[in-house]
């Protein structure tokens, strides 16, 4: 259980950069590459005008790779902002263009809600503290 971690704790930014990381990573290659829906495709339309949808998965699985490494090194807050500047890239191309699409298609709203939602999600877990500063950790018993 995170709750019942050591002193040093989990770095709990870190985790959020391999867990996203992984994900993004997977749908770049899974939900983009290999298999792309005809809706999301169609949805994509003023992004796809000018950069492939094969262009898009790739950026998808690099952002995630990139998250994955930074997640992956310790004490360099430096290289975890690259990680969340990846994440949070990506997620917000992906809202920018659903919102883009909405005039044409009102249930991209749906989309550009969740994916706008990651985007900021990610931008605040970026500034958080990590571990917390000691005056408001729990005291360890």
């Amino acid at each position: 259980m995170l709750g019942a971690a050591p002193r040093g704790g989990v770095s709990r930014r870190r985790a959020v950069l391999v867990v996203l990381g992984l994900g993004w990573a997977g749908y770049g290659a899974l939900g983009i590459l290999a298999n792309p829906r005809a809706g999301t495709s169609e949805l994509l339309a003023e992004i796809t005008r000018w950069v492939p949808m094969t262009v898009l998965g790739w950026l998808w699985v690099a952002a995630g790779t990139v998250a994955l490494g930074a997640g992956l090194v310790t004490n360099c807050p430096r290289v975890q902002a690259a990680g969340f500047a990846a994440l949070s890239a990506v997620s917000g191309l992906w809202a920018a263009a659903f919102v883009l699409a909405i005039p044409r298609a009102p249930t991209a709203s749906g989309s550009a809600s969740i994916w706008t939602a990651l985007a900021v999600a990610v931008v605040v877990v970026s500034g958080m503290d990590d571990p917390l500063p000691r005056a408001i950790r729990k005291r360890w018993r």
